[in-house]
């Protein structure tokens, strides 16, 4: 390396505390080709200073000879430049390669709008598949906080910058395909490996813990608006980090030192988060609990998490028409936050604002701790608590942020419930972690209020869940959603017929996604650059999966997954054996397949298939075919399809649905029209005032099963 590479390294060391790891990658032979991800002008000498002389850089001519300042720094001879309108100017950098030449392509094109991995253009995949160069890539973090970058967020004049070096990666050898499928896949590849490598980065040297990762989001911007509810009170990163600090330092006096469990039993309002910091400050693990399960699950709950203590609020039960009688007879005190604010006096409120500014501290919580409480939905068996770490919970957030376009810019809206794994990770604690500005609304069931608050708040991410979104397009203004440009759906299949309606009305596209309490929540997120109708998208970065093959099923098979952000046990003693003896593996209970191109579909719970006359019949593709079909009744209209045993047959199937008028010829003839076979038919039909409902939108299977 020459003296003015070294003086220029010592500079940006002095600056902006430039660090470079894995450099020993850069010294592989050519041909070789160094992708770094693109946020900042300054882009190229972070990554030059690490270079030898015969690397070069891919440069527009056009952009090149823009500008007097430009042409100076860009016309030189470490500097390959390209038209990019000519046909032959991927010809000339494929020889360049062949010839054994090392070269930087900033394969986006462009600098990133969004701070996070934007469309790679696939002349990169063209290069790989012509030349067979072998690919590193780079993650230079922090760039996006350089002054003048186009990305969305807080700026400083010399942000900490490193540069993160890849191993040499050896592109996969396709079969015998087309020159534009070549390409398409092998850009997708890099792609995948630059989107796990930040991910992989961002694990390592991030914040090990969710309160130490908003602490240090709220070091950046401490005035910014973070959190508002239906109260429309707001608060800033350091009002939230001081209403933390006043809790805590209350829990103290009124939390029994050995209970390591706190209950937690709030809608999404400001206190909800703020508490959860609190008892992360103590080391505390907060319980959510379920509030729309009913008090006996709840109790249920509590017993298997040993909880004798729960954080609530009177109002809050009150409102929802919860006595609390049985909760306390069984043994539960109840902490109401309305008791805890008169205690709190203007000298405490002076020495937490003191410590926040002056003395941050995110507590002494450990990665491997768990960080929170959450019990499975119960729709087919008695719910499960889960134990998340704070390593699984950020690991999940991390896979999220790196697999999607979300910035810094956007503004969240979260209605599902926090103790809903997606309400609490996605909904709540990715934002806060991010840096985002997150609306709290205490119910999805609000048909007509939720749309009126998206539109009055302009929010342009928005989660939820295919019954709640089915809801809203009965009752929203077409104009509602007009701010969004995100609209994520889990927790439950996404019907066509919903995405048809969104798309039509609203003008839409709703991206499915697909998850379990158990990991985190998510698995898999169709993205506004990968996505796929049909599918719930393709693996997040850091999991792995493997398929077993089910009895009678030809297609797919049982989804088992291993990942960072994967549990690390049940509180159940059966189910927490069963999970340990599968080596970090989860059962997902989920039969699936997954394409060429890595898109996973869901084709049904394992539980949900019924065996008639020895044939596999899923009960969910029923269920989908019914879906919107029948019209005439209105969008309230539904159907769900239970099985039972049958003598004849070995089960036979029923439809259950709330619309009094539905006959089950006209249920036969829908399914007949679709083209499905006569297995597929039920045999009886059924009717119910409702069709009951978890809190996360599912259908409640085990409390049909009592019904019918």
């Amino acid at each position: 390396m020459n003296a003015p590479a070294v003086l220029l390294r010592w500079c940006l060391s002095v600056c902006c505390r430039f660090r470079a790891h894995n450099e020993a990658a850069l010294a592989a032979p050519g041909p070789v080709l160094l992708i770094p991800n693109h946020a900042s002008w300054l882009d190229w000498l972070f990554v030059g200073v690490c270079l030898e002389d015969d690397w070069k850089f891919v440069v527009s001519r056009e952009i090149a000879e823009s500008t007097w300042l430009r042409r100076r720094i860009m016309l030189n001879r470490r500097t390959f430049l390209i038209d990019p309108a000519s046909p032959y100017a991927l010809k000339h950098l494929a020889e360049h390669l062949r010839a054994g030449g090392r070269i930087v392509l900033f394969a986006e094109g462009r600098l990133s709008r969004t701070g996070a991995l934007m469309k790679l253009y696939d002349g990169t995949g063209f290069l790989l598949h012509k030349t067979r160069a072998t690919v590193i890539t780079c993650y230079l973090r922090g760039v996006e906080r350089m002054q003048r970058s186009p990305s969305p967020g807080p700026k400083c004049w010399f942000p900490t910058v490193t540069a993160h070096f890849s191993e040499r990666l050896t592109p996969p050898v396709l079969a015998q395909t087309t020159i534009a499928k070549a390409r398409a896949a092998l850009t997708d590849w890099v792609r995948d490996k630059m989107v796990a490598q930040r991910f992989a980065v961002e694990s390592a040297f991030g914040p090990p813990t969710i309160p130490a990762a908003i602490w240090e989001a709220a070091r950046r911007q401490p005035e910014k608006i973070i959190l508002e509810d239906t109260s429309r009170k707001t608060l800033s990163y350091r009002r939230l980090l001081i209403g933390a600090e006043l809790l805590a330092r209350q829990w103290r006096r009124r939390i029994s030192p050995d209970r390591e469990r706190i209950g937690v039993l709030l809608p999404n309002v400001n206190a909800a988060p703020v508490v959860l910091l609190s008892l992360w400050a103590l080391d505390k693990t907060p319980a959510l609990l379920g509030y729309s399960a009913g008090t006996g699950t709840m109790l249920a709950c509590a017993r298997l998490a040993g909880l004798k203590q729960v954080i609530t609020s009177r109002v809050f039960l009150e409102r929802i028409r919860l006595d609390a009688g049985p909760l306390q007879g069984a043994g539960l005190e109840l902490i109401y936050l309305e008791d805890v604010r008169p205690a709190i006096g203007r000298i405490e409120k002076l020495r937490a604002w003191f410590r926040v500014v002056f003395r941050p501290d995110a507590g002494d919580c450990s990665a491997d701790h768990t960080a929170v409480v959450l019990f499975t939905s119960g729709s087919e068996a008695e719910p499960k608590g889960v134990e998340l770490s704070h390593a699984n919970l950020l690991a999940n957030i991390r896979q999220v942020l790196a697999a999607t376009d979300i910035q810094d810019s956007d503004r969240l809206f979260n209605c599902l419930p926090m103790f809903h794994s997606f309400g609490l990770v996605i909904g709540t604690l990715a934002p806060l972690v991010r840096g985002l500005y997150l609306f709290l609304y205490p119910s999805p069931l609000h048909y007509r209020l939720v749309p009126t608050t998206i539109y009055d708040t302009d929010c342009t991410v928005f989660f939820s869940t295919n019954t709640f979104l089915r809801g809203y397009a009965r009752k929203a203004h077409p104009y509602d959603f007009r701010s969004v440009r995100c609209l994520f759906a889990a927790a439950e299949k996404l019907q066509e017929t919903t995405a048809v309606s969104w798309a039509q009305r609203f003008g839409q596209r709703i991206l499915e996604g697909y998850g379990a309490t158990e990991c985190a929540p998510c698995i898999s997120v169709n993205t506004p650059l990968t996505a796929k109708p049909g599918s719930v998208g393709r693996l997040l970065p850091g999991i792995e999966y493997r398929l077993e093959p089910v009895e009678g099923l030809e297609e797919g098979g049982r989804l088992f997954v291993r990942g960072p952000n994967v549990m690390r046990g049940y509180l159940n003693a059966d189910a927490n054996a069963r999970f340990q003896s599968l080596g970090g593996w989860y059962d997902t209970g989920d039969v699936v397949r997954v394409d060429a191109d890595g898109y996973l579909y869901i084709l049904d719970r394992v539980k949900r298939f019924a065996k008639v006359s020895g044939e596999m019949v899923s009960l969910t593709a029923v269920e989908e075919a019914l879906a919107g079909a029948f019209p005439q009744y209105g969008l309230r209209c539904q159907v769900a399809i239970v099985s039972r045993p049958d003598e004849a047959k070995g089960e036979a199937l029923i439809a259950v649905t709330n619309e009094p008028h539905l006959t089950l010829d006209e249920i036969r003839h829908v399914l007949r029209a679709k083209g499905m076979s006569n297995l597929c038919v039920p045999r009886e039909l059924r009717r119910v005032t409702a069709i009951p409902k978890l809190g996360s939108g599912k259908t409640d299977l085990r409390a049909l099963a009592v019904m019918i």
